[in-house]
């Protein structure tokens, strides 16, 4: 009984872990198909201005089309993970 219950969780990490598809903008994005897709929802969040930073803000969020977006302020400008049931992009943005 006692390995039925971490059994029962590593299963079940295993598997949520496996869901969704997931996409990024980057050199190393698998196909064309997700680097267009990606490029589609990053350009559609740039022109959204629902989705620009508060003054003085961390992190917000707005909608884009059916994906709700949270960006982060890094280093390197603000990260953007977009995600809807089944997909998610990400990607960055250098503040302008």
């Amino acid at each position: 009984m006692r390995l039925a219950t971490p059994l029962a969780i590593v299963v079940l990490l295993a598997f949520l872990a496996g869901c969704g598809d997931s996409e990024e903008t980057s050199t190393t994005a698998p196909t064309d198909r997700a680097q267009t897709s990606a490029r589609v929802v990053q350009l559609a969040w740039e022109r959204n201005p629902d989705c620009k930073p508060p003054p003085g803000a961390s992190r917000w969020g707005c909608s884009v089309g059916p994906y709700r977006c949270q960006g982060v302020v890094v280093d390197q400008g603000w990260s953007i993970s977009c995600a809807k049931p089944g997909r998610s992009v990400s990607f960055r943005v250098q503040p302008g």
